[in-house]
């Protein structure tokens, strides 16, 4: 009896630890409005079927040059993802400091392009995600102050043709939509009274991001798609 227990135990953590290793890999490289937190990372894990996997590799403060710099791209690589989605440029801006600026017409196309080939070097297929815009208004509007990065990611995705998941047009469409009141649900909780915070997501707007991600995907990369609830 106890060696047919023993025996059964050890079939089913054989077929656990096939089935961890037969389920398609799918990366996520980017900075905090990516990571499980305070981005959209665990909602988007959510949405994965069994056949899948999210591995976040997403870190707060990083930009599409400290992201390297730090070796979490490595990372990312050594992992040995089938898919790779990679979203920056809120770091990327004037005002982050020389070690994570990046310029939307040079150095951040650069980032990007090498991104997607060393991806393409191990076999992982990169998608390419726009920045989410920030909540902040003007008269309105969607300031949209992360558009240059934006345009720059849309650019390069045609150049290297790879996938595009245009996130920043989508959310300001959203959010010119919703409106400020509406958007402000999205608003996580600010470090003190007196912050309100317009850039990352709490489980509301973490759910809604993902899904316009996930909707996204169905058009731009199937194959990925066909890994979806």
């Amino acid at each position: 009896m106890f060696r047919r227990s023993l025996f059964l135990a050890l079939i089913f953590s054989l077929g656990t630890s096939f089935a961890e290793e037969t389920r398609t890999r799918v990366a996520l490289a980017g900075d905090s409005t990516v990571t499980d937190k305070a981005g959209w990372g665990a909602a988007f894990a959510k949405l994965l079927g069994p056949k899948a996997e999210c591995l976040n590799f997403a870190g707060g403060g990083q930009s599409s040059k400290s992201f390297r710099d730090s070796g979490n791209w490595k990372k990312v690589i050594d992992s040995k993802p089938a898919y790779v989605l990679i979203q920056f440029g809120h770091n990327d801006m004037p005002g982050k400091g020389p070690k994570r600026e990046t310029d939307p017409a040079t150095t951040y196309p650069e980032n990007l392009t090498r991104f997607i080939q060393e991806a393409r070097a191990i076999g992982a297929k990169p998608i390419l995600v726009t920045s989410l815009a920030r909540r902040t208004f003007d008269n309105g509007k969607i300031r949209g102050e992360l558009k240059p990065w934006a345009d720059a990611a849309t650019e390069v995705a045609a150049e290297q043709k790879v996938p595009l998941v245009d996130l920043f047009t989508r959310s300001v469409e959203l959010h010119n939509r919703l409106g400020i009141a509406e958007s402000d649900t999205f608003n996580p909780p600010g470090k003190d009274l007196k912050t309100t915070d317009h850039t990352h997501l709490n489980a509301h707007g973490a759910e809604v991001i993902a899904g316009i991600i996930a909707e996204e995907l169905r058009k731009v990369a199937p194959d990925l798609a066909q890994l979806l609830k």
